[in-house]
């Protein structure tokens, strides 16, 4: 049999200033369409209108409107994680300020369901092509995860697990939410009681 032939993709080259100035302008078209009509309202035609960019252009950047709002939820991530090194959760141990931190986070979400409907549905709908982006949410969230730990050296393969498992919880407890199948209180408590799976775990 022939040896097995991998094609791998080279490392996209940092983008320009300009580049990345496009790049916000259309992740923030992305977020504003959302919040307004949710998954549906997000249009490729109406992203690359509102942000004044070439409808070739934008598809360059994002092959996909799920490539888009999955690539939102990072942005949306990014700026959650500057709040909170502002203003660091509170708690006397790693779980209560994980489950401070996670609560905060769905506060925000409540506060735009349509975005937050949106971007669960691309990153529950995201196949295999999407796996970079995909990727790059997850450690993000893992990220976010950690420093609210206030975790200084590598974690261990248990805390990497524990992370996990909060993040599948989390994930789909937005799920039940957003589809109206779980009350606020009960999100709070899944996410609270996946978060004393770290305080759990050795250091």
């Amino acid at each position: 049999m022939p040896a097995e032939i991998r094609i791998t993709r080279p490392c996209p080259a940092p983008l320009t200033e300009r580049q990345e100035a496009r790049r916000r302008r259309i992740l923030h078209a992305s977020a504003q369409l959302a919040c307004r009509g949710g998954f549906d309202a997000v249009q490729m035609r109406e992203v690359a209108e509102s942000s004044q960019v070439a409808l070739g252009t934008l598809y360059r950047y994002f092959p996909s409107k799920v490539h888009l709002l999955v690539a939102t939820m990072h942005d949306q991530l990014e700026r959650m994680r500057g709040t909170l090194r502002a203003k660091p959760p509170a708690g006397a141990t790693a779980s209560e300020r994980v489950t401070e931190t996670l609560l905060r986070a769905f506060r925000a979400l409540r506060r735009e369901p349509r975005l937050a409907d949106a971007m669960v549905r691309a990153l529950t709908f995201a196949d295999s092509g999407v796996t970079a982006e995909v990727e790059r949410v997850h450690r993000q969230t893992t990220a976010i995860i950690l420093e609210a730990m206030g975790q200084d050296a590598d974690p261990t393969d248990e805390q990497l697990s524990a992370i996990r498992v909060i993040e599948h919880t989390w994930h789909s407890a937005l799920i039940t939410w957003l589809a109206g199948r779980a009350s606020t209180a009960q999100v709070e408590t899944d996410v609270a009681t996946a978060c004393r799976l770290i305080d759990l775990t050795r250091a």
